[in-house]
């Protein structure tokens, strides 16, 4: 809205009319948002009506529903029994020392490689690497875990029947030896993801103005000075973004990684158990419906208070870093 005073212009910024102004105005932008939303309330909230269950004695009366109805109520005693196990506080560490590591290693080395894929002066080799990097993430966790299968087999396994031997160690039984996994499980989190946090932060950088390194190299910047202080500062908003949705799933695991690449191994869960898979054999094996609810129901509340969390703080800090 504008008006004139003489020769100024000064333009006043209109009303806010609300939402049923705006659905009269805009409405086939709304008629398009309604298969997405109808698709977001099936898949996200109608199934949140299950929470009930980590609330009671979970028992069959014929149908889902009417199962959930009848079940006794208990209140906090599934949570009671879930915190008094001997599984909760071990699921619980793997899985929020796993993600921690993710999110470290998860930040640090993409952004180092984007920047080297980059600053490579033949560009048709920096897409092969790329390419290269990128193909892991289209593999599925069954397909590697058979990939680490052929290494650690114990009796054909490339590291035992190949490189040990040649030396002359004795073979490791590795799906029996817990020290090793927590490498082992971090390696090939890192080698799935890698290609695709690359192609991400190198998307961003190539969105940067090349004008700022054009001045800089004027004033006799560096290649080092410049990606110091030009791209890092200006990757800090997408790293921010990244590692809030990162910390947001913090309590929640990759449930193909940890199941299936340690193969399932009893000898392992002491390291490789983490809340997804506890929740998956709590209904497999014991068929306690109640108690894997209570996990999911914890997982879910503490991720939620987490993001929540880590988003204040950076809110405090810096607001325009914020992502709500």
């Amino acid at each position: 809205m504008q008006s004139k005073q003489g020769d100024t212009t000064i333009i006043k910024p209109s009303s806010n009319k609300g939402f049923f102004y705006e659905l009269k105005n805009n409405w086939p932008l709304f008629v398009m948002l309604i298969p997405g939303l109808v698709v977001l309330i099936i898949n996200n909230y109608i199934p949140m009506f299950g929470i009930i269950i980590a609330f009671k004695r979970y028992r069959f009366h014929g149908d889902f529903i009417t199962s959930v109805i009848k079940s006794e109520w208990v209140g906090f005693k599934n949570f009671e029994m879930f915190f008094k196990g001997p599984y909760a506080f071990n699921i619980t560490r793997n899985t929020i020392l796993y993600n921690l590591a993710f999110i470290l290693l998860g930040l640090v080395i993409p952004v180092a490689f984007a920047i080297m894929l980059n600053e490579m002066t033949n560009k048709r080799t920096a897409k092969v690497y790329q390419s290269v990097m990128f193909l892991p993430y289209f593999l599925s966790w069954i397909v590697v875990s058979y990939l680490a299968f052929s290494f650690f087999s114990i009796e054909n396994g490339f590291l035992n029947r190949s490189l040990l031997d040649a030396f002359g160690i004795e073979p490791v039984k590795w799906y029996f030896e817990p020290k090793y996994w927590p490498f082992i499980i971090t390696f090939f989190q890192l080698w799935k993801y890698t290609g695709y946090n690359t192609v991400v932060y190198l998307a961003a950088i190539s969105g940067f103005d090349p004008e700022y390194y054009e001045a800089a190299e004027i004033d006799g910047a560096s290649k080092w000075q410049q990606i110091r202080y030009i791209t890092i500062p200006l990757l800090r908003t997408l790293m921010i973004i990244l590692t809030l949705l990162a910390i947001g799933r913090i309590f929640n695991a990759d449930f193909g990684l940890f199941y299936h690449v340690p193969r399932n191994s009893g000898q392992l869960f002491t390291v490789t158990d983490v809340i997804d898979t506890y929740v998956y054999r709590a209904l497999r094996n014991s068929n306690n419906i109640s108690i894997a609810a209570a996990a999911g129901t914890y997982q879910a509340i503490v991720g939620c208070v987490t993001v929540f969390t880590a988003n204040f703080i950076v809110r405090k800090i810096d607001s325009d870093k914020a992502l709500f």
